[in-house]
C-alpha cells in the first residue's frame, strides 16, 4: 500500500532526508475574540507556532516520507470567545489536498468544519499527546485530526488504505468521551460533529463510498491527463454509488463533507462531457447536493438540454 502511495506522489528526484507525514499550514484568528473581550489574550499568539510544531514534527505512522511526499493540509482556527481564562470556544476548518498524478493540479480530498473546536490553553499548559490516555481537549483534537488527515489521504491511494488511522482517531474519540465535557465527542446533538465524522469513516455501510473515493482518485483523476473520458465514467459511477448509500444513510456528514470539497471539481469534470453525461451528472448532483442545484444547472444549459 505504502509503496503505491510513494510511487504516486513521486515528484522529480527523491530526496534522501526523511520527513514527518504532514505539511500542515496553521492559522489562528482571534479577531472576534479580541473584539468582544478586552482581557489580555496576547498569549494566544503562541498558539499558531505550538500547534504547527505539534502537527508537523510528530511522527504519526511508521511509514517513511520524503519532504516532497508530505501531505498538504491546513488547520484554520477561529477563536470566538473565552468564558474563563484559558478556556476558548472556537471553530476550525480542516482542508486536505493531494497532487493529481501527471499534472500540476492539487485536488481537495477533505474540507470539514468543526463547529465546536473548544479547548483550554494557558502559556503554562504542556502540549503533550498520549495516544492511549486522555490529557486535554487541545491535544486530543490535534491528534484526532492528524489521523483523519492521514486516513483521508491514504484512502485515495488504496482501498480503505486509511483504516489504521481511522481506528486511531476512533480510539482518541473514545478516550475523549470519558474525559472531556465537549459534547462534540459524543453521539448526541449535532449530526455533523466529529463523533459522527469518525463514525462514518468506520461505518460498514459507508465502505462502498470509501472504495468509490479511491477509484475516483486512482482510476479517475490520476489518469486524467491520458484519458479524460475515463475520468467522467468513474465520476458518474461514484455518484451513483453515493446515491445508493445516501438512500440508506441520508445526511451523512462524510458525504456532505465530500461535496464541500469536490463540488466545483466534479462540475468542471462533467462540464466537458457529452449532453447525456451532463444530464446524468446534473440529475445526480442536484439530488445529492441540493444546495448547489443552481450551479449544477449550468451543466444542462445552453444548447444541450431544455
Amino acid at each position: 500500500m505504502k509503496q503505491l502511495r510513494l510511487l504516486c506522489l513521486l515528484l522529480g528526484l527523491t530526496a534522501t532526508a526523511q520527513a514527518q507525514e504532514l505539511n500542515c499550514t496553521v492559522t489562528v484568528n482571534a479577531d472576534q475574540l479580541f473584539a468582544q473581550q478586552k482581557t489580555d489574550f496576547s498569549y494566544v499568539n503562541q498558539l499558531k507556532g505550538i500547534i504547527s510544531e505539534f502537527m508537523n514534527t510528530r511522527r504519526w505512522s511508521n511509514d517513511q516520507f520524503t519532504p516532497s511526499e508530505r501531505i498538504n493540509c491546513s488547520l484554520n482556527i477561529n477563536l470566538i470567545k473565552s468564558l474563563t481564562q484559558g478556556a476558548f470556544e472556537a471553530t476550525a476548518q480542516i482542508v486536505v489536498t493531494r497532487p493529481v498524478y501527471g499534472t500540476n493540479y492539487e485536488t481537495t480530498t477533505l474540507s470539514y468544519v468543526d463547529r465546536a473546536f473548544n479547548f483550554i490553553y494557558l502559556p503554562t499548559t504542556p502540549v503533550y499527546f498520549r495516544e492511549n490516555q486522555y490529557s486535554d481537549d487541545l491535544t486530543s483534537l490535534l491528534g484526532f485530526y492528524a489521523n483523519v488527515i492521514l486516513a483521508t489521504d491514504y484512502d485515495t491511494f488504496s482501498k480503505q488504505g486509511g483504516n489504521l488511522f481511522v481506528q486511531r482517531a476512533y480510539a482518541i474519540t473514545n478516550l475523549a468521551q470519558q474525559g472531556s465535557a465537549n459534547g462534540a465527542w459524543q453521539t448526541g446533538g449535532d449530526r455533523r460533529n466529529r463523533f459522527w465524522l469518525i463514525e462514518n469513516l468506520q461505518n460498514q455501510q459507508l465502505i462502498p463510498f470509501r472504495d468509490a473515493v479511491y477509484t475516483y482518485h486512482r482510476l479517475g483523476l490520476d489518469q486524467f491527463a491520458a484519458n479524460p473520458i475515463q475520468v467522467r465514467k468513474q465520476t458518474l459511477e461514484m455518484l451513483n454509488t453515493i446515491r445508493r448509500i445516501g438512500l440508506q444513510l441520508p445526511n451523512s456528514v462524510l458525504i456532505n463533507s465530500f461535496f464541500d470539497a469536490k463540488s466545483t471539481e466534479i462540475y468542471n469534470i462533467m462540464f466537458e462531457g457529452t449532453p447525456a453525461e451532463r444530464k446524468q451528472a446534473f440529475d445526480l448532483l442536484s439530488y445529492l447536493d441540493p444546495s448547489k442545484t443552481e450551479t449544477y444547472r449550468k451543466l444542462v444549459g445552453g444548447d444541450f438540454w431544455v
